[in-house]
C-alpha cells in the first residue's frame, strides 16, 4: 500500500477522533407533582398548622397542588383568604382533604382521621409515642400507609430539628409566662421579673440544662433575673454555660443544695426530659410546701409526668392551680400558646422536605438519600420500621433499608 493511501487513512482517523463521543451522564430523578392535604386539627387546643401561606405559595410555584380544610390556620391567625390568595384550594369537607397523596398535620391522626385516609397515603405528623394506641397503629398498617414522625426528623448536624425548634420556643416562653404570674394581674407577688437598679433581682431555678433550660436561662438573664441551673449531667451544664457565654450558678442535682434553692426562689421551671418513660420527679411535695407564698412553678416536663410531685396536667383555658399557696402552671403544649411563631418554625423544616420529595421523584428516593428523613419513618408501606414500636406492641419489625431496596 502506498504512503499516499496511508496518509489518507490517517486523516480519516483524525476526523473520527474529533467526532463527538458518547458520555455517561447521571440519570436524574423524574420530578413528581405532589398533591398535599392540610386538614384542620381536631386535637384539643392544638393551634399550630404545618405550613404558612408563603410556604404554600412556594410549593405551588414549584408545580405542586395544596388543598386546605377551611379554618385550618385560624388558631394561628392565618385566614383562608391568606392561603387561597397564594393558590391553595380551600374546601369545607374534611373527606376532600384526605383525597390528597400526602397528608401533613401536627397532632397524630385519630381513628376517625385514619378511616378517611386512602390506601398507600403518606402521612407526616407527630407520633407522640406515649399516647400511641395499638388500634391506631393497626388501622394505618391495614391501609399500607407510609408514616413519618416529625419528632424524629434529624438535620444535617444530627439534631432533632423539630424538637430543637419547639424547645427553643418553650424555653423562652416559659419565662414570659412566669413574668405574667409574678405580677399583680394574676394575683402573684407583684414582682417585675428581673428587677431594676436598687431592687434585688428575682431568683429563678431551672431544672434541666437541655435546650429548654438553655433558652429559659437566656431569656431570664436578658430580663435581669438571677438564674440557677441544675442537671444530673456535668456535660450538659458545661455546654449550657459555654453556649450562654456568661458565668451563672450551675450545680448537679444535690438534694440539700436543690432544696435550699427551690424554697428561696421566686420561680422554679421544670425542664428535665426523659429519654424513655417518665420524667424523674426530683422536687418533693414537702419541698414545694416550704416555697415562698405566691411563688411560681412552670412544669414544662408535665407531658412526661412532671418534675414536681405536686404537678397536675392543666390546659390553656385553665392553665394554673394553687397548692400550698404556690402557683402551678402545668400546660403540656406551651408552643400552641404562641402558635404563629411555632408555625413559622415548623414550616421552615417541612417545606424543604416536601420540595425534595417532589424534586427527587417521590418519598422513597428522599428516604433513601437523606438519613435524617429516614430516621423519622416508623411505617413504610404498611410495615413497621421502628423497632421500639414493634417491640412495644409485639408486632413484626422490618428493616427500612431492605424494604426500599426490595421495592426498587
Amino acid at each position: 500500500m502506498s504512503s499516499g493511501k496511508l496518509s489518507g487513512f490517517s486523516d480519516i482517523a483524525k476526523q473520527a477522533l474529533m467526532q463527538p463521543q458518547e458520555s455517561m451522564l447521571e440519570i436524574k430523578d423524574k420530578k413528581n407533582k405532589l398533591y398535599i392535604g392540610i386538614p384542620k386539627e381536631v386535637s384539643f387546643q392544638e393551634n399550630r398548622i404545618p405550613l404558612t401561606p408563603l410556604s404554600v405559595a412556594l410549593l405551588i410555584n414549584n408545580g405542586h397542588e395544596v388543598i386546605l380544610e377551611s379554618n385550618a390556620g385560624r388558631a394561628a391567625n392565618f385566614l383562608d383568604k391568606d392561603y387561597s390568595e397564594q393558590g391553595a384550594q380551600i374546601v369545607f369537607d374534611t373527606k376532600r382533604v384526605y383525597e390528597a397523596d400526602i397528608i401533613i398535620k401536627i397532632a397524630p391522626p385519630t381513628l376517625q382521621e385514619i378511616e378517611l385516609m386512602k390506601p398507600g397515603q403518606i402521612l407526616i405528623s407527630a407520633l407522640q409515642l406515649a399516647t400511641l394506641k395499638a388500634s391506631s397503629l393497626q388501622a394505618m398498617l391495614k391501609k399500607n400507609i407510609t408514616a413519618l414522625s416529625f419528632e424524629h426528623l434529624l438535620d444535617e448536624g444530627g439534631c432533632l430539628t423539630v424538637i430543637r425548634a419547639m424547645s427553643e420556643i418553650v424555653g423562652a416562653t416559659s419565662i414570659l409566662i412566669a413574668a405574667e404570674y409574678l405580677s399583680n394581674v394574676f394575683e402573684g407577688k407583684g414582682l417585675m421579673l428581673g428587677g431594676i437598679t436598687g431592687v434585688p433581682p428575682t431568683e429563678i431555678v431551672i431544672l434541666g440544662a437541655g435546650t429548654v433550660g438553655e433558652y429559659a436561662a437566656r431569656t431570664a438573664i436578658a430580663l435581669g433575673a438571677e438564674v440557677k441551673v441544675f442537671d444530673k449531667s456535668i456535660y450538659k451544664l458545661r455546654r449550657l454555660q459555654n453556649n450562654i457565654g456568661t458565668r451563672i450558678f450551675t450545680s448537679v442535682v444535690q438534694p440539700i443544695v436543690l432544696e435550699k434553692a427551690i424554697t428561696t426562689c421566686d420561680v422554679a421551671i421544670g425542664a428535665i426530659r426523659a429519654e424513655d418513660g417518665r420524667t424523674p420527679c426530683i422536687v418533693s411535695e414537702a419541698t414545694v410546701s416550704r416555697m415562698k407564698p405566691n411563688s411560681v412553678i412552670i412544669d414544662v416536663s408535665i407531658d412526661q409526668g412532671g418534675c414536681f410531685e405536686t404537678s397536675e396536667v392543666t390546659n390553656h383555658t385553665h392553665p394554673v392551680f394553687r397548692k400550698y399557696d404556690v402557683i402551678h402552671y402545668c400546660v403540656p403544649n406551651i408552643a400552641s400558646r404562641v402558635a404563629r411563631t411555632a408555625t413559622y418554625a415548623l414550616t421552615n423544616i417541612f417545606t424543604p422536605i416536601l420540595l425534595d420529595i417532589g424534586e427527587h421523584g417521590g418519598v422513597k428516593n428522599v428516604i433513601w438519600r437523606k438519613s435524617g428523613v429516614r430516621d423519622a419513618v416508623y411505617i413504610y408501606q404498611g410495615n413497621i420500621t421502628n423497632k421500639h414500636i414493634a417491640d412495644r406492641f409485639s408486632l413484626p419489625y422490618k428493616d427500612l433499608d431492605l424494604l426500599i431496596v426490595s421495592h426498587q
